[in-house]
């Protein structure tokens, strides 16, 4: 069974925490604290994997989490870090947090691999807390927690063009004869329960993806039918061919048909309503010679607004090279680059509100900023990389903290201290 949605659990691994020990040893009656760090927590990631076409295996298992870090040991032993966990996904699977519907990653393009979700930071061990004052100190820092996050995986297919219309059109008569796909066909509605995908190969002109998806009906924007699963499948796309019955064979009006169907689009998201079209006006070799042509019917609604209209048979392939080839040409103006969706949903961020307490307190020359809050952001933070350092000035500045520095006083030029960094003060 195709599965392009799935709703699963992702935790990271938890930071060993660090050792508290003191030196043992033969002629050394006082010896010093040797405790070792805790191991830094397993990372959660997403790869792609060009093998799989389908997010399936998660249908059956619903919670991932990485490995937690071991606590260190005597004798300053480091604790083993744990084990980074990799869910391998399909390309074109973007990841959105569950509550909020925000991306937290595409994993298309050039993004193949990326961790969601950071391990918490080890627990340094007592060693690093002896001073001059303080030559035994009997405690050690805990691990930082792990992050976890409910996360909704949704497959959207990597195609350059879609085929979109009204169920029963000929979509799928098309793909099969202008691509190598193979999709299954019958004369009733809802035949395509599973998007298509096939490759156009033209002589003397760029090829390109085309993809056919579940037919629509009015109200899928809303949810009827098969409309959501069709309309997801068409957010990549930088191009619609919008497939016709131009004979009319159902009872259907062929011009009514388009404009309930970018009614839908509009609905769902209007940026997709506004890309390319073209009509490919299907089913002509059924066309009883009346008293108006629906071709020109279609024509005349809908290239004085720059959609243009190509009579073809799906059947016959009559006309299809020249919807193709004007397809790519379109294409060539359009550019190579895939649609992508940015990221919304940064997990650290979430830090920045969590509801953690922290104190900022003046000693001597020093501000000391402490508490949950800063160990937490500390724990998932590389301040060594321009990123971690500039989510670290906006957790800074978002979460109040310099707002509480300035009313304590600072100057610039003054120190703060945050545990084991410190840093001059400067607006």
């Amino acid at each position: 069974m195709f599965a392009d949605r799935a709703k699963i659990f992702i935790k990271s691994g938890k930071g060993g925490d660090g050792h508290c020990s003191f030196r043992r040893e033969l002629y050394v009656p006082n010896g010093g604290p040797d405790g070792g760090d805790g191991g830094k927590g397993g990372d959660l990631i997403f790869e792609v994997d060009e093998g799989l076409n389908t997010l399936a295996d998660f249908r059956h298992k619903r919670k991932y989490a990485a490995g937690d870090g071991e606590e260190g040991g005597k004798r300053r032993c480091h604790g083993k870090d744990g084990k980074d966990l990799v869910l391998k996904v399909p390309e074109g699977t973007v990841v959105k947090e569950e509550k909020t519907g925000k991306v937290v990653a595409d994993m298309s393009g050039s993004s193949r691999r990326q961790v969601i979700l950071k391990g918490g930071r080890g627990g340094l061990g007592n060693q690093h807390f002896a001073t001059a004052t303080m030559q035994v100190p009997k405690y050690a820092q805990p691990g930082q927690p792990s992050m976890e996050l409910e996360v909704n995986l949704e497959l959207k297919v990597i195609a350059d063009v879609g085929l979109i219309g009204f169920p029963n059109v000929g979509k799928s008569t098309l793909l099969s004869r202008v691509t190598n796909a193979d999709p299954k066909i019958a004369n009733y509605h809802f035949t395509t329960l599973n998007p298509n995908l096939g490759v156009v190969d033209l002589e003397g002109a760029h090829g390109f993806v085309l993809a056919d998806v579940p037919g629509l009906i009015e109200g899928a924007s809303e949810g009827v039918g098969l409309g959501l699963e069709f309309l997801r499948h068409i957010e990549r796309t930088k191009m619609m061919i919008h497939v016709v019955d131009a004979a009319g064979t159902e009872g259907r009006d062929p011009v009514d048909d388009i404009y309930k169907i970018n009614a839908e689009l509009t609905a769902y998201n209007p940026e997709i309503a506004m890309r390319p079209q073209v009509i490919a006006a299907n089913k002509i070799d059924l066309i009883f010679n009346g008293d108006e042509n629906p071709v020109d019917r279609l024509k005349t609604e809908f290239e004085p607004k720059g959609i243009r209209v190509f009579p073809i048979s799906g059947v016959s392939g009559q006309g299809i090279q020249k919807l193709l080839y004007y397809v790519s040409e379109q294409l060539q103006h359009i550019g190579e680059k895939p649609v992508i969706f940015e990221q919304e949903y940064f997990p650290e961020d979430e830090l920045i509100y969590e509801d953690l307490p922290y104190t900022v307190e003046k000693e001597n020359d020093l501000y000391i900023v402490e508490g949950p809050k800063i160990e937490k952001m500390l724990g998932y933070t590389n301040l060594d990389s321009e990123k971690g350092f500039a989510f670290f000035q906006k957790f800074l500045k978002d979460a109040g903290i310099l707002e509480k520095l300035e009313n304590a006083g600072i100057q610039e030029g003054d120190t703060v201290k945050m545990y084991g960094l410190q840093f001059d003060y400067y607006k």
